[in-house]
């Protein structure tokens, strides 16, 4: 009986959207300890709280926030074991043509444009500068923009608009200018 009225003033305080505390986000954490999940988003009343865990690269680049459904768990696709093999089958196509690859750094929705109604951020033959806005991958509800890693001129576009993209999946080949 202890441990329920314990647990009660805390699910209160979930249902009124109260906001997240230390405890809260400890909690969080250690509920992924031992666990192949490496993200996770929370959401309660206007506040969310993303936490990833084994990703060794940069961000993507800034994020475009969209209302989502409650908390949803990152997709075990995202695990790092199963990294190694898109990236591995990735890199011998890479030396056939010169250039860079840019690729999906994680598993979600490619987009070209910002919206349907609006032109691609790139095409083939289109030169952009580093940094410059290449697409937009959605994951978990978030538009996340993938930049150009190099300036120069785009080689080639390997994903068809409104596609599902693995992790490490070859995007962009960009040809030095």
């Amino acid at each position: 009986m202890a441990t329920r009225k314990s647990e009660q003033p805390e699910q209160a305080r979930e249902a009124e959207g109260a906001p997240f505390t230390l405890a809260d986000v400890k909690k969080l954490v250690e509920s992924l300890e031992g666990t192949d999940v490496t993200g996770l988003v929370w959401k309660r009343g206007g506040e969310k709280v993303v936490i990833r865990r084994g990703f060794g690269g940069a961000p993507a680049g800034p994020m475009v926030v969209h209302a989502a459904p409650v908390a949803q768990a990152v997709p075990a696709a995202l695990a790092p074991a199963a990294a190694p093999a898109p990236a591995a089958a990735a890199a011998p196509k890479a030396v056939d043509k010169p250039g860079t690859v840019v690729t999906s750094p994680f598993v979600g929705t490619f987009y070209r444009s910002p919206s349907p109604d609006a032109a691609p951020f790139v095409d083939v033959g289109t030169v952009v500068k580093k940094g410059q806005v290449l697409c937009i991958v959605e994951a978990m509800k978030l538009m996340n923009e993938i930049e150009a890693e190099i300036g120069g001129k785009v080689a080639e576009i390997f994903v068809q608009n409104a596609t599902p993209v693995e992790f490490g999946e070859k995007l962009f080949r960009i040809e030095p200018a």
